[in-house]
Order: C-alpha cells, then sequence, then structure tokens
C-alpha cells in the first residue's frame, strides 16, 4: 500500500471540508443544543422502551430480595450462588435465604494464587512481555469469573449460609484488598522467576512457593476471616417454623440440601465468530488445579433461548452471561437494544453483527445474572425477568427486565442442565475440547 494513503494529515481545507458537512445536516444546532445540555443518552432515549418492558411474565419463578454485591466484580459467584439459593429457598420453604458469597471469595482468593503460581513457573522461560506472561500480570487478583470457577469452588468447598460468613468491608470493597493482591502475585513472579533464572532446585522453588501461598492465606483470613470449618444450620422458614441442624461442614451442608450434581449443568456459548457445534475451553482461566474446567457449547442463539425457556418452565433459574453495559438503564433496571438510539441522534450507521462486536472489541461478557422468568407469546419470548445481584435500590427492587432483542445481541452464555438439551447437542458434548486464547472474547 501507498504510504501516502495511511499518514494523512489534515490540511486546511480538509478541516473547512468537515465545518462545511457539519453546518449542512438538517437541524444541527437543534440536536448540539440538546445533547450538550442532557447528554448522549438521555437525548438519545426512546420514551417506547418502557411500553416495550412491561414487567409482566407468563413464566415467573417466585423469588425473594436480591442480593448485593456491592463494589466488587463477583457478578459470577453471586449468579452462581442465587441459582443454588434459590433451589433451597424453595424446597425449604425459606423465601429470602441467602448463601455466603464471602466463603466461596477466600478459597478463590487462596485457590487463584495457587494456580497463578504455576502458570508462572510454567513460562518462567517467556519473556515477562511476551503476550501470556503479560496477560498472566495483568489481574491476577482480580474479581471477575466464569460460571464453572464458581461450580469448581462449590464442588471442592461446599456452601455456607451468609449468617455463617458474612460481608466485611473487604468483600464489599473489594478496591484495596485486590490492588494489594495484585501487588503481592507481581512480586512474587518475580521472585518464582528469578528463581528458575538463577537455577534453583525444585525443594528451593517449592519453598519460595509455599511461603508465598501462605502469605495470601494470611491476606485473606485478616481481610475476610477465616472460613469456619463447622457451623450450626439454622433459620425459620415462611410459616415462621424454626429449624436447627448443629455440626454441618460445608461440603456436608450442600451434598444433603442441595440435590442437583454441578456437573450436570453445561454453559451454552453464543459467538457467532466461532464455529457452532464446537466445543471450547479456556484453561488459561481455571481457578482451581484438578477442579473443573471451564468449557462452552458453541450453538445459535436460538437454541440457547430454547433451554433457557426449558429450565426457567421446570422451575429452576438460569445463570447467564452478557454485557450489561450496553444499551442499559441502572436506575430503572431496563436492557433493550433500542434503549439509546444514538445511531439515530448522530445521523450514522452503528451496526455491527454480534459476530462482528466480539471479533472487534466492541463486545465482552462483562457480567453474570440470573434468569427468572420470561413472557411467551405463542410459544416465543418477548422479554425476560432478570436478577441482578446490585441491591434493590436498582430497577424494580434488583429486578431487571429484559426485551428478547437484547437478549439476541448481548447475552453471550446461559447455564443448563444437560438434559434440557437435544440429543444430538448432548452427543457433542462427547468432543475433545478447543482451547481458546487467553485473550479470547469469551474470557
Amino acid at each position: 500500500m501507498d504510504n501516502t494513503k495511511i499518514n494523512t494529515a489534515l490540511s486546511p481545507d480538509d478541516l473547512a471540508d468537515l465545518h462545511a458537512d457539519l453546518v449542512q445536516q438538517p437541524a444541527h444546532e437543534v440536536i448540539s443544543r440538546a445533547v450538550i445540555k442532557n447528554g448522549v443518552l438521555a437525548a438519545s432515549e426512546d420514551p417506547q422502551a418502557a411500553v416495550r418492558l412491561n414487567r409482566t411474565f407468563s413464566v415467573e419463578l417466585d423469588t425473594g430480595t436480591v442480593s448485593n454485591q456491592k463494589h466488587s466484580g463477583r457478578c459470577w459467584l453471586f449468579s452462581t450462588l442465587n441459582t443454588i439459593r434459590h433451589q433451597f429457598a424453595a424446597k425449604y420453604h425459606v423465601k429470602d435465604f441467602e448463601l455466603s458469597q464471602s466463603y466461596l471469595f477466600f478459597w478463590d482468593k487462596v485457590e487463584r494464587a495457587n494456580i497463578f503460581y504455576d502458570r508462572i513457573l510454567a513460562t518462567a522461560d517467556q519473556p515477562a512481555d511476551s503476550r501470556l506472561v503479560s496477560y498472566y500480570l495483568g489481574n491476577p487478583g482480580g474479581d471477575g469469573g466464569q460460571w464453572a470457577m464458581g461450580a469448581a469452588l462449590v464442588q471442592k468447598y461446599g456452601v455456607l449460609p451468609k449468617s455463617a460468613m458474612p460481608e466485611s468491608f473487604n468483600t464489599e470493597d473489594t478496591t484495596g484488598f485486590g490492588a494489594t493482591l495484585n501487588l503481592k502475585l507481581r512480586k512474587d513472579a518475580v521472585t518464582l522467576r528469578g528463581l528458575v533464572a538463577n537455577g534453583a532446585s525444585d525443594a528451593e522453588i517449592a519453598t519460595a512457593r509455599k511461603q508465598a501461598l501462605q502469605e495470601v492465606y494470611r491476606m485473606a483470613a485478616y481481610s475476610f476471616g477465616e472460613p469456619p470449618t463447622t457451623f450450626d444450620l439454622e433459620y425459620k422458614d415462611d410459616q415462621k417454623q424454626y429449624h436447627r441442624d448443629a455440626g454441618l461442614t460445608p461440603v456436608d451442608f450442600y451434598h444433603k440440601y442441595f440435590a442437583d450434581d454441578l456437573d450436570d449443568y453445561v454453559v451454552l456459548a453464543n459467538s457467532p465468530e466461532k464455529a457452532y457445534d464446537q466445543v471450547y475451553a479456556l484453561p488459561s482461566q481455571d481457578n482451581i488445579v484438578g477442579g473443573k474446567h471451564i468449557t462452552f457449547l458453541n450453538l445459535p442463539m436460538a437454541d440457547l433461548k430454547q433451554a433457557a425457556i426449558d429450565q426457567l418452565q421446570a422451575g429452576d433459574a438460569v445463570w447467564f452471561g452478557n454485557d450489561v453495559l450496553q444499551q442499559m438503564s441502572r436506575e430503572r433496571g431496563f436492557l433493550d437494544s433500542n434503549l439509546y438510539k444514538t445511531a439515530d441522534l448522530f445521523g450514522i450507521d452503528l451496526s455491527l453483527t454480534k459476530g462482528q462486536r466480539l471479533a472487534y472489541h466492541e463486545a465482552e461478557v462483562s457480567h453474570a445474572m440470573t434468569l427468572t422468568g420470561v413472557d411467551l407469546v405463542a410459544g416465543k419470548p418477548t422479554r425476560w425477568k432478570v436478577e441482578n445481584s446490585w441491591g434493590e435500590k436498582n430497577g424494580a427492587k434488583g429486578y431487571f427486565v429484559m426485551t428478547d432483542d437484547w437478549m439476541n445481541d448481548f447475552v453471550y452464555e446461559v447455564v443448563v442442565k444437560k438434559s434440557f438439551l437435544s440429543a444430538d447437542q448432548q452427543a457433542l458434548l462427547a468432543q475433545t475440547p478447543q482451547p481458546l486464547a487467553p485473550w479470547d472474547s469469551l474470557a
């Protein structure tokens, strides 16, 4: 290519043309006043969104008070525990029962540090600025995660009622702890990589690694409290009847009170830039050595929606991964692809396909929430009820409503029981997963 076509400086004539184009736009001054005064979103909001997003659902689970992740990135963990707690609430008639997010968050920090050290040692022969090592060092103590990571924690450590390990300052606002943990893990990476570079023995490396992990455990225990090994389950059901089950371990509690085997679930993905009917894996984000692996079965969006509908109709909530920052009103709890008509406001074409958005970094799986209802007209979904984890001050006491168009455009994963897949889809799960790069759009 001719470099003169790349290195194009803006000349005075070019600037004059840009101004001339602006002033010939219809009502450009009116539009400018509206945007300057009200902001882009308010000036472009479609008032008909409130009509499309009325909160009536033909299929709706009986759920209670929403949870609140506050100033943390634990949505994936909240959504995982929300789907589980609703099962307990329905079976034992305790509508507002909540599980401890702090408990699994503690173990995630310890486990994630442990697997981080393995990754740092495995890549010690690569320069620190290689793409892979840079990825691992980017946010090693971060809060974000995937459904399989939550499932892996539950399978290994069980669950606790929130009353047995409540939230703390540092779980409700992870800023200080997260920054300190990132610094600590990066310092550990310097130490471990230095030992390898200097030819240290396996025993010396193992000793340093053990000390580093002990320090992470200490940090988590100081910040969140050390998890109890046993507890007494005490609660009153919705009929005010008292119940007590003493001396439970978290694993015993899960197996005794929660019927589902998390291995019976599958993550369905809709990533159109990838081949459908293919299982993918994301090993770079696994959080437990020897634990559950992150895998996705990539299918057309219609298949994800049908499986979600089937599970809701069977009475179970659905974990789903999405890009909540797109076309969202936090205050009103609206999710609508046409909520803000910014393209119309500016008179420009902003259309991209879902696959293009993923491939060109316009899209990401930024949040996890829980489907608790759907409105079906002639068997087809028109809108969905969404349980968020942002507390009761957002939406309708914490519940959002999502158009089916938003589901198509900005939902990328749903977690359903394998029994809600067709026989052909279940057969696809036997294939060897194709690994995705750490920086894949589904990461």
